[in-house]
């Protein structure tokens, strides 16, 4: 695991690192500064065949803050490597930092050309080092500024180097601040900022690399992080499976989907559970469902329930012995997966608040479920301590009342208020999805591709998180890595079928774990990460 840090949280890691650790800010400025270089070089080394001259024209375009002082300094080591460097400076200056001016006049001394930022102009083909504005950018480009990058997004044939974000993206959310300029690589200092993770921040930074300068973690754990964001090697906390076992041994999942015509929800859940390892699913569906779903998935358990009001007979004697149905088939499970496909039906209202009240095992609660609760708010009671819910951006707008725009703005804040609230896990699903629980952890998600903006997709991943809860995962664990490996699925399918050709069932199928990944290991990630946090 890795993590992510605010623009404020990444200020007081560099301070702690110079003023109280005493490394000389100078000395971190220059190994930024070679790793920007050695990226721009990387890059060019690409465009040309390997025993050409070196005709890279390259352009810093520099602010005056310290980030501007770490393009110049990028700058001045390229052409100290024999390329055609200029240095643009934007603003006035005269105001800029101590280590701007220091770094500015290195490149005067050495003679590399330094010219207002007025004076660019780009024939195509050149590299441009990305130095305006660095991550304590709060408020919306303006005037000389917002020009010169509006000017530069325009120009064809130019690949942009971003020192440590791109300029115009917000260092936390990832939004843009009035304008912003596409960076081709961004070389990020110590450790990821959330708004590279974030859209569309992410999309605006390229790839990104997070380069070590220098930075202590204890620097880190005394300014606090943002977030977690997992790699493969934190693929071996998932569940174990001992040779001593038995379908028991992996848990019972129950799935709670499927009405009429959306029988396929119920499937995909379910086959993703399988695929996670879950040792018994159960599906919970409509009659009309049972023939497909069997022949589907016949090793999946299929129990049918009439809605009471379809049954002849009285219909309040009928409610009772639904209702007694759904409790006994909950009581059988170790965890439970409701909503997909399920419908908006008065009995699907009935099965919900059933289901959330009766049982206590814990609960994915996605799609149609999710509709319910934003309908009937009293059955967020029921969440407490053991669900995690799962809404993608359209679902959280019902269930908060805000807009999509306003929680776009910031999904951090708000999947952590949201979890807060309902004191649940809550994976706010997006292109890049935010995991939180109701102490105020984060986990931004890495993982993924757009191959997986397919109908059926949000089915599997509550099929997966419901597996890995079944399997005794703990809750925010099984999200988070249940969030992860969904997406990993993707980029898998992806691989084989391409970003158009991939169906939900494919995501579910593209299981796959190393035994090396998987090798033993004796903490949990929520227990790796709880010594973390604290």
């Amino acid at each position: 695991m890795k993590y992510a840090v605010t623009g404020k949280q990444m200020k007081a890691i560099d301070e702690d690192t110079i003023n109280r650790i005493g490394i000389p800010s100078v000395v971190l400025m220059e190994r930024a500064a070679l790793a920007v270089a050695d990226a721009a070089e990387t890059l060019m080394a690409g465009r040309y065949k390997k025993n050409e001259k070196k005709p890279a024209r390259i352009a810093a375009v520099c602010g005056t803050g310290n980030n501007g002082a770490d393009g110049i300094a990028a700058g001045r080591i390229l052409w100290g490597r024999g390329y055609e460097v200029s240095v643009f400076l934007a603003g006035n200056p005269e105001q800029g930092t101590e280590e701007y001016q220091l770094q500015r006049k290195i490149a005067q001394k050495l003679g590399i050309p330094v010219k207002p930022a007025a004076e660019l102009k780009l024939e195509g083909g050149e590299i441009v080092l990305d130095a305006l504005f660095g991550i304590g950018l709060g408020r919306n480009v303006a005037g000389e500024y917002r020009c010169l990058i509006e000017r530069l997004a325009k120009q064809e044939d130019v690949d942009v180097v971003a020192v440590d974000i791109p300029s115009g993206i917000h260092a936390d959310t990832g939004a843009v601040m009035g304008t912003a300029l596409r960076a081709r690589v961004t070389v990020t200092f110590g450790y990821v900022k959330s708004g590279l993770l974030l859209y569309p921040g992410r999309e605006y930074a390229g790839r990104v690399s997070v380069e070590d300068i220098g930075f202590s973690d204890c620097s880190r754990e005394r300014a606090g992080w943002d977030a977690i964001v997992l790699e493969r090697e934190d693929l071996r906390f998932l569940p174990k499976r001992p040779m001593d076992s038995n379908k028991g041994t992996f848990g019972k999942l129950l799935v709670i989907a499927g009405c009429v015509g959306m029988s396929g929800a119920a499937y995909l859940s379910a086959l993703a559970a399988y695929r996670t390892g879950t040792g018994l699913v159960k599906i919970l569906t409509v009659p009309e469902n049972r023939t497909v779903l069997q022949t589907l998935l016949p090793e999946a358990i299929v129990e049918v329930l009439q809605p009471p009001e379809d049954e002849a007979g009285d219909e309040l004697s009928n409610t009772r012995k639904y209702c007694q149905t759904v409790r006994e088939q909950c009581a059988w499970a170790d965890a439970i997966v409701i909503g997909p496909g399920l419908g908006q039906k008065p009995y699907a209202e009935s099965l919900a608040e059933t289901v959330l009240a009766a049982s206590g095992a814990p609960i994915v609660v996605d799609a149609d479920a999710l509709n319910m609760v934003a309908r009937l708010p009293r059955l967020e009671a029921y969440l407490a301590g053991r669900a995690v819910v799962t809404p993608h951006m359209g679902e959280m707008a019902r269930l908060t009342g805000q807009t999509i725009e306003m929680l776009k703005a910031d999904r951090r804040l708000a999947a952590r208020e949201y979890a807060a609230r309902i004191q649940a896990v809550c994976v706010l699903k997006d292109a890049s999805t935010v995991t939180a629980d109701s102490d105020g952890h984060v986990w931004i998600n890495a993982s993924g591709c757009s191959a997986m903006a397919k109908g059926g997709s949000g089915d599997v991943l509550a099929g997966v998180i419901g597996s890995l809860l079944a399997q005794g995962m703990e809750r925010t664990e099984a999200a988070a890595l249940g969030v992860y490996l969904h997406g990993l699925m993707g980029e898998h399918a992806a691989e084989r079928q391409g970003d158009k050709g991939v169906l939900a069932r494919d995501l579910a199928n593209a299981f796959f774990i190393s035994q090396e990944i998987a090798s033993y290991e004796t903490k949990t990630l929520r227990e790796v990460a709880e010594c973390q946090w604290h």
